[in-house]
């Protein structure tokens, strides 16, 4: 025995109480260090992408001091360019995580610790969260500045709970996708075929008042619609919905995926063989 090492029967156990904090933070870290280490990619592209979107409607669609709702296009557009940036970043994050470590066959490493079904989805989850909101704040910092958008928050809670709502559900999307995908091609056909247009024809670019009845129905049952609204209205002021009805909505389904999520990890789904 070396000098100032412990005899063996006198090292006990490490107790891990309700909850493994220092399992939970690592695995967190993990996640958000995997994106910041390619930060050019996961934080500086979307945002430029973007802007870019703004550029482009704002000279195709926004001359002539046009206004929606009440307000300058550009101001009408921001908030719903920054949902839906959220709402595509909180999804590519824990979708490509897993799926990549399912490939290499790493992801023995994340459940073999003594982490919980919960703990897994809440790590997961949060890494998107936090890689939605960061991407989200980082679009909004800059529309502060751009010339013709006045960026200003009327309703703090609807903010913080819509920003905080739709990064959730998309997070947990994202966790349900990479379990279930065996291959890049699944994930990304998700991403094309169902996340991608769900936000596109969500109100970002339009108000849907000026779409036909049926369209403005289906629009209704779009939940992409009520995080882009509820958000657009904690910003403007003005919603083409009842933001209760967005509220309870998003509210209900983030539960319904949180359950699901925890179900997948709590049975191995995919996840051991």
């Amino acid at each position: 025995m070396l000098s100032g090492q412990k005899p063996l029967h006198t090292i006990s156990a490490r107790k891990i109480g309700l909850f493994n904090w220092i399992g939970l933070w690592t695995l967190y870290l993990k996640e958000v260090k995997r994106f910041m280490k390619v930060w050019l990619q996961t934080v500086v592209a979307p945002t430029f992408t973007t802007l870019l979107f703004m550029a482009i409607f704002s000279l195709a669609l926004g001359g002539m001091g046009r206004e929606v709702a009440g307000v300058p296009f550009g101001t009408f557009l921001a908030p719903g360019l920054v949902m839906m940036t959220i709402l595509q970043n909180a999804y590519q994050n824990p979708s490509s995580s897993i799926l990549i470590s399912k490939v290499q066959g790493n992801i023995v490493d994340v459940l073999m610790p003594p982490l919980s079904a919960g703990e897994l989805a809440f790590g997961y989850v949060m890494g998107g969260i936090t890689r939605g909101v960061i991407v989200g704040l980082a679009i909004l910092v800059t529309f502060f500045f751009w010339p013709g958008i006045e960026v200003e928050i009327q309703h703090w809670g609807l903010f913080f709970y819509f920003l905080l709502s739709g990064a959730t559900l998309l997070s947990l999307a994202g966790v349900v996708a990479g379990v279930w995908a065996e291959k890049f091609d699944h994930a990304a056909g998700l991403n094309n075929f169902i996340i991608i247009p769900l936000s596109l024809l969500s109100g970002t670019f339009y108000s849907i008042e000026r779409l036909p009845e049926l369209a403005q129905k289906i629009s209704l049952v779009n939940p992409f619609f009520y995080l882009i609204d509820g958000f657009r209205y904690s910003m403007i002021g003005r919603a083409d919905s009842d933001i209760t009805v967005g509220i309870w909505m998003t509210l209900g389904l983030n539960i319904v995926l949180w359950l699901l999520v925890y179900k997948i990890f709590k049975s191995g789904y995919k996840l051991k063989p």
